[in-house]
Order: C-alpha cells, then sequence, then structure tokens
C-alpha cells in the first residue's frame, strides 16, 4: 500500500512538471490596436522585443500618421481595416499562432521578463485569464491614487480593465466568442464573461502607461466620467451614446 502510495505521489508530481513545462514553452501572440499611435507606438513595440517565443500583431484602424510604418520597421505583423478596438482586437487574436493571447494598448509599456510572468500566471489551474498592475507615467499625487483604486479593483473584484495589458489563452479567448463587438467597454464585457470560468490573477508588477486621457480632461473629471460610463452602461444606455459622450462625439 504504502509502495502503491509513493508512486502514485510521484506520477502526479511528473504530470505537474510536464504540464508547468508545456506552458512555460507556449507561444504569446502579443495584439496591439492602434489609431495615430505614432508618439507611443515605437517605445511599445520596444518593450516586447526581450521576450521569448513572442510574437506581435499590430491591428490598424485607419492612422493618418506614420503609425504604420513605424510597427513594419519593427519587423511585426501589420494589419489593417477594422475601425473599432474590439473588431481589431478579435481581428488580431483570428491571426495569431499563439497559445496565449496578450492585448495591449500602444500607449502602454511592458515590464521585463513579462513573458515569464504570463506564463507562470496561467500554470494555475483556476486562473483563466489575468492582468497586470497599473502605474501612470507622471508624477502627480492623484495619480497614485488612481493606481491604488485600480489595484483594489484588480485583486478585490477581479476586475482589471484593458490598460492593464490582459491576458489569457486563445483556446479560451475563442470559447468565450472573443471581444463583444460594442463600441465601448468591449474589455469591461469580457473580463464579467471571464469570470464566470474562473479566476483572474493579477500580476503585482505594473505595465506603465501613458497619462494622456487624465492630464487632458483633469483626473478627477476622468474618474468621475469613468465611473458615469460604468452605470450608464449597467442601466442599459447604448454603447455607441456612452461611446459620444466618453469622446465628446455628437450622436443622435
Amino acid at each position: 500500500m504504502i509502495y502503491k502510495q509513493s508512486n502514485l505521489k510521484k506520477e502526479k508530481y511528473a504530470r505537474s512538471v510536464n504540464l508547468n513545462q508545456s506552458i512555460a514553452n507556449l507561444k504569446i501572440s502579443i495584439i496591439i490596436p492602434t489609431l495615430n499611435e505614432s508618439k507611443n507606438i515605437k517605445a511599445t513595440l520596444a518593450s516586447t522585443q526581450a521576450s521569448r517565443n513572442v510574437e506581435v500583431i499590430v491591428v490598424d484602424g485607419g492612422s493618418q500618421d506614420n503609425t504604420v510604418d513605424i510597427a513594419k520597421s519593427f519587423g511585426v505583423t501589420v494589419i489593417s481595416g477594422y475601425q473599432n478596438r474590439a473588431s481589431q482586437m478579435n481581428a488580431g487574436a483570428m491571426n495569431a499562432t499563439g497559445d496565449i493571447l496578450l492585448f495591449l494598448h500602444a500607449d502602454t509599456l511592458l515590464p521585463a521578463n513579462f513573458d515569464t510572468m504570463i506564463r507562470t500566471a496561467l500554470q494555475q489551474p483556476i486562473v483563466v485569464a489575468g492582468a497586470f498592475s497599473l502605474r501612470i507615467n507622471a508624477a502627480k499625487a492623484g495619480l497614485r491614487l488612481v493606481e491604488w483604486g485600480v489595484k483594489w479593483r484588480s485583486k478585490c473584484l477581479q476586475m482589471p480593465y484593458g490598460d492593464q495589458g490582459i491576458f489569457l489563452s486563445k483556446e479560451k479567448f475563442n470559447n468565450i466568442g472573443g471581444f463583444p463587438e460594442l463600441p465601448i467597454m468591449e474589455d469591461f464585457e469580457l473580463i464579467r464573461h471571464l469570470k464566470h470560468l474562473g479566476k483572474i490573477t493579477f500580476i503585482p508588477t505594473p505595465v506603465v502607461t501613458s497619462p494622456r486621457r487624465w492630464l487632458k480632461k483633469g483626473i478627477l473629471q476622468t474618474t468621475f466620467i469613468n465611473q458615469i460610463v460604468i452605470i450608464a452602461y449597467f442601466i442599459g444606455i447604448s454603447p455607441k451614446r456612452i461611446r459620444g459622450w466618453y469622446r465628446g462625439e455628437k450622436t443622435n
């Protein structure tokens, strides 16, 4: 009996090791939706370079600047013709050859060893997806409070947003049908679907994102608008109208 139990433990350990080694070798596809991001895309792409077994796919939404030329200079895959971020990211996933998908905003920098951290995070059987901590690249006390709020929301509510670099297996992404084709809140809705399937993990090492949207309208006003957008979405206001409010566009 003792001999059999010992063998069972060894077999279980061997299966665990093989699984971990298998996940450690999985290819990561980084999908970056862009629209007139020439000021940011070079640094973002540079942050992806020191990695192992990774491909980068830039999905452009019709940039009028030299975003596409910069992306091509890095030798990454570039595809065009998709007009909103949800369709861009879905198109990138469709063209991805990796086992793991990482959706990255064009103004967000990945930390060193991000690839190892992602693979390690997804080794946990209960984890279905994950995201990084967030650091906003400006020295303002109000932004530190924003970062604290993001950390609390991500850890306690398991609700990271797209600017934190959402990652998951391609198989899981396909099984839930990808991002819903919404003009806004597509990342929010994706995470809501995934939460029903398992744990959304949180990597404490931050990605570094541009402060531009907080500085443009002000920290308090941007935070307030973000909360109003969520409330409006929950009470059934159309995503098209919400997007118009968020971006200051006229809607019918």
